[in-house]
């Protein structure tokens, strides 16, 4: 098996949406998804549901679990093999929540109020919470 992709020709241009955030720290929120994630990785991408919950000592339905959270996430993909479940990982996934945290990371420090106004999603933060006059911003319009 190929190992996983690492370019970043998949990642989708854009915003990040709040739901696939939601779903992908939700998912990834879990140490048992985490450690199904890097064994995934490892193994080339791509590995059974057998294969995955051969490595955990908890049921099989546990094991279900866990992967159908993560593939309502949008992290891994299955497919049918015969009477096989074949779980991928969807790395796109995985680099777009990275990438929307790199992009706090990467900002200097934060002083000023102007500052944060240009940060990524702070529109979010200037709908919810009063500008230096008072007023909340951006203005509803009925």
């Amino acid at each position: 098996m190929s190992s996983p992709s690492k370019t970043s020709s998949k990642r989708a241009a854009g915003p990040v949406s709040s739901e696939l955030l939601s779903d992908v720290f939700g998912a990834i929120s879990h140490p048992v998804r985490r450690q199904v994630l890097i064994i995934l990785y490892a193994r080339g991408g791509m590995m059974s549901a057998g294969e995955i919950a051969d490595r955990f000592k908890h049921s099989w339905p546990t094991t279900t679990r866990h992967l159908g959270v993560l593939e309502n996430a949008g992290v891994v993909e299955v497919q049918k093999q015969g009477r096989s479940r074949v779980y991928r990982l969807q790395t796109d996934v995985l680099l777009r929540a990275a990438d929307w945290i790199y992009s706090w990371a990467a900002l200097p420090d934060v002083e000023s109020d102007s500052q944060w106004k240009e940060l990524p999603y702070a529109s979010m933060r200037n709908a919810i919470a009063p500008d230096a006059d008072g007023e909340n911003s951006p203005t509803e319009s009925d």
